[in-house]
């Protein structure tokens, strides 16, 4: 698909790979709608790309929906959809104190998992309205699942298991799509250099990059966002998830 005037949801696009996407998005011609919690960050990116901001909790369906066609008011029909929003909390399930509370873990999959179900769900149905190109094609979603999905680490239990449901989640969406013609992939990075990660103890840090094979050192949120255009151009590249790791296998702890 080519990207040029073609409208771009990028929900989690106030930071990190999410803004990564939304800036690369713009720079390619794309008309970027930035959805995020944090909505001063958002318009802040926004305006600098000559985007739109909007505040959406992407776990809440009311919120969602709002947001949604807010976009195509202004906007038009979602064409992209980019799935960056997410939250990584570390707990192990039964720790010092005992069992870890069912909301904490409930929290991550309405987050991450049903986020992502969420925004897909409104995009698809936004695509399905697009006037298709000459290959048929109408529209394009890419998740974020993580290398957690294959290797989670102890404490990790809940972000695994809602990027593990993002994984599982691809390939019946993009088989139930196809006659839309919409794509739907996921990306499964391993250590970039988001807020989060470079928050931590320089350190820290440097331990962590010690663990990537090659290069060893964080990637980069415009390394994620090329993966994404590439998907978008791609129009064989379907029902995948693609491990952006360095050859990162996840260790135990």
């Amino acid at each position: 698909m080519d990207v040029k005037d073609v409208v771009a949801v990028v929900s989690g696009g106030a930071s990190g790979l999410g803004e990564g996407t939304a800036r690369a998005l713009a720079s390619a011609g794309a008309k970027v709608a930035i959805l995020d919690m944090g909505l001063d960050k958002a318009k802040a990116v926004a305006d600098e790309i000559g985007g739109i901001a909007l505040q959406c909790d992407v776990s809440d369906a009311v919120s969602a929906e709002q947001a949604m066609a807010d976009v195509e008011a202004q906007l038009g029909p979602c064409g992209i959809a980019v799935n960056c929003a997410g939250i990584a909390p570390a707990k192990r399930i039964v720790g010092r104190e005992g069992p870890q509370a069912l909301e904490d873990f409930n929290k991550v999959i309405q987050v991450n998992l049903v986020g992502t179900f969420n925004i897909m769900r409104l995009a698809a149905a936004q695509m399905q309205k697009r006037d298709p190109n000459a290959d048929g094609e109408r529209g394009v979603i890419v998740s974020t699942a993580s290398v957690a999905a294959f290797e989670g680490q102890i404490g990790q239990a809940a972000y695994a298991a809602s990027k593990g449901g993002v994984v599982a989640l691809t390939l019946p969406a993009a088989r139930e799509f196809a006659k839309s013609g919409i794509r739907v992939n996921a990306i499964a990075p391993g250590l970039f250099g988001t807020p989060m990660l470079l928050g931590m103890p320089q350190e820290v840090q440097d331990s962590l990059a010690s663990t990537l094979p090659f290069p060893s050192r964080f990637g980069k949120p415009e390394e994620y966002a090329k993966l994404v255009l590439h998907m978008v151009d791609n129009a064989i590249m379907n029902g995948e998830v693609v491990r952006l790791d360095s050859a990162l296998r996840m260790q135990p702890k």
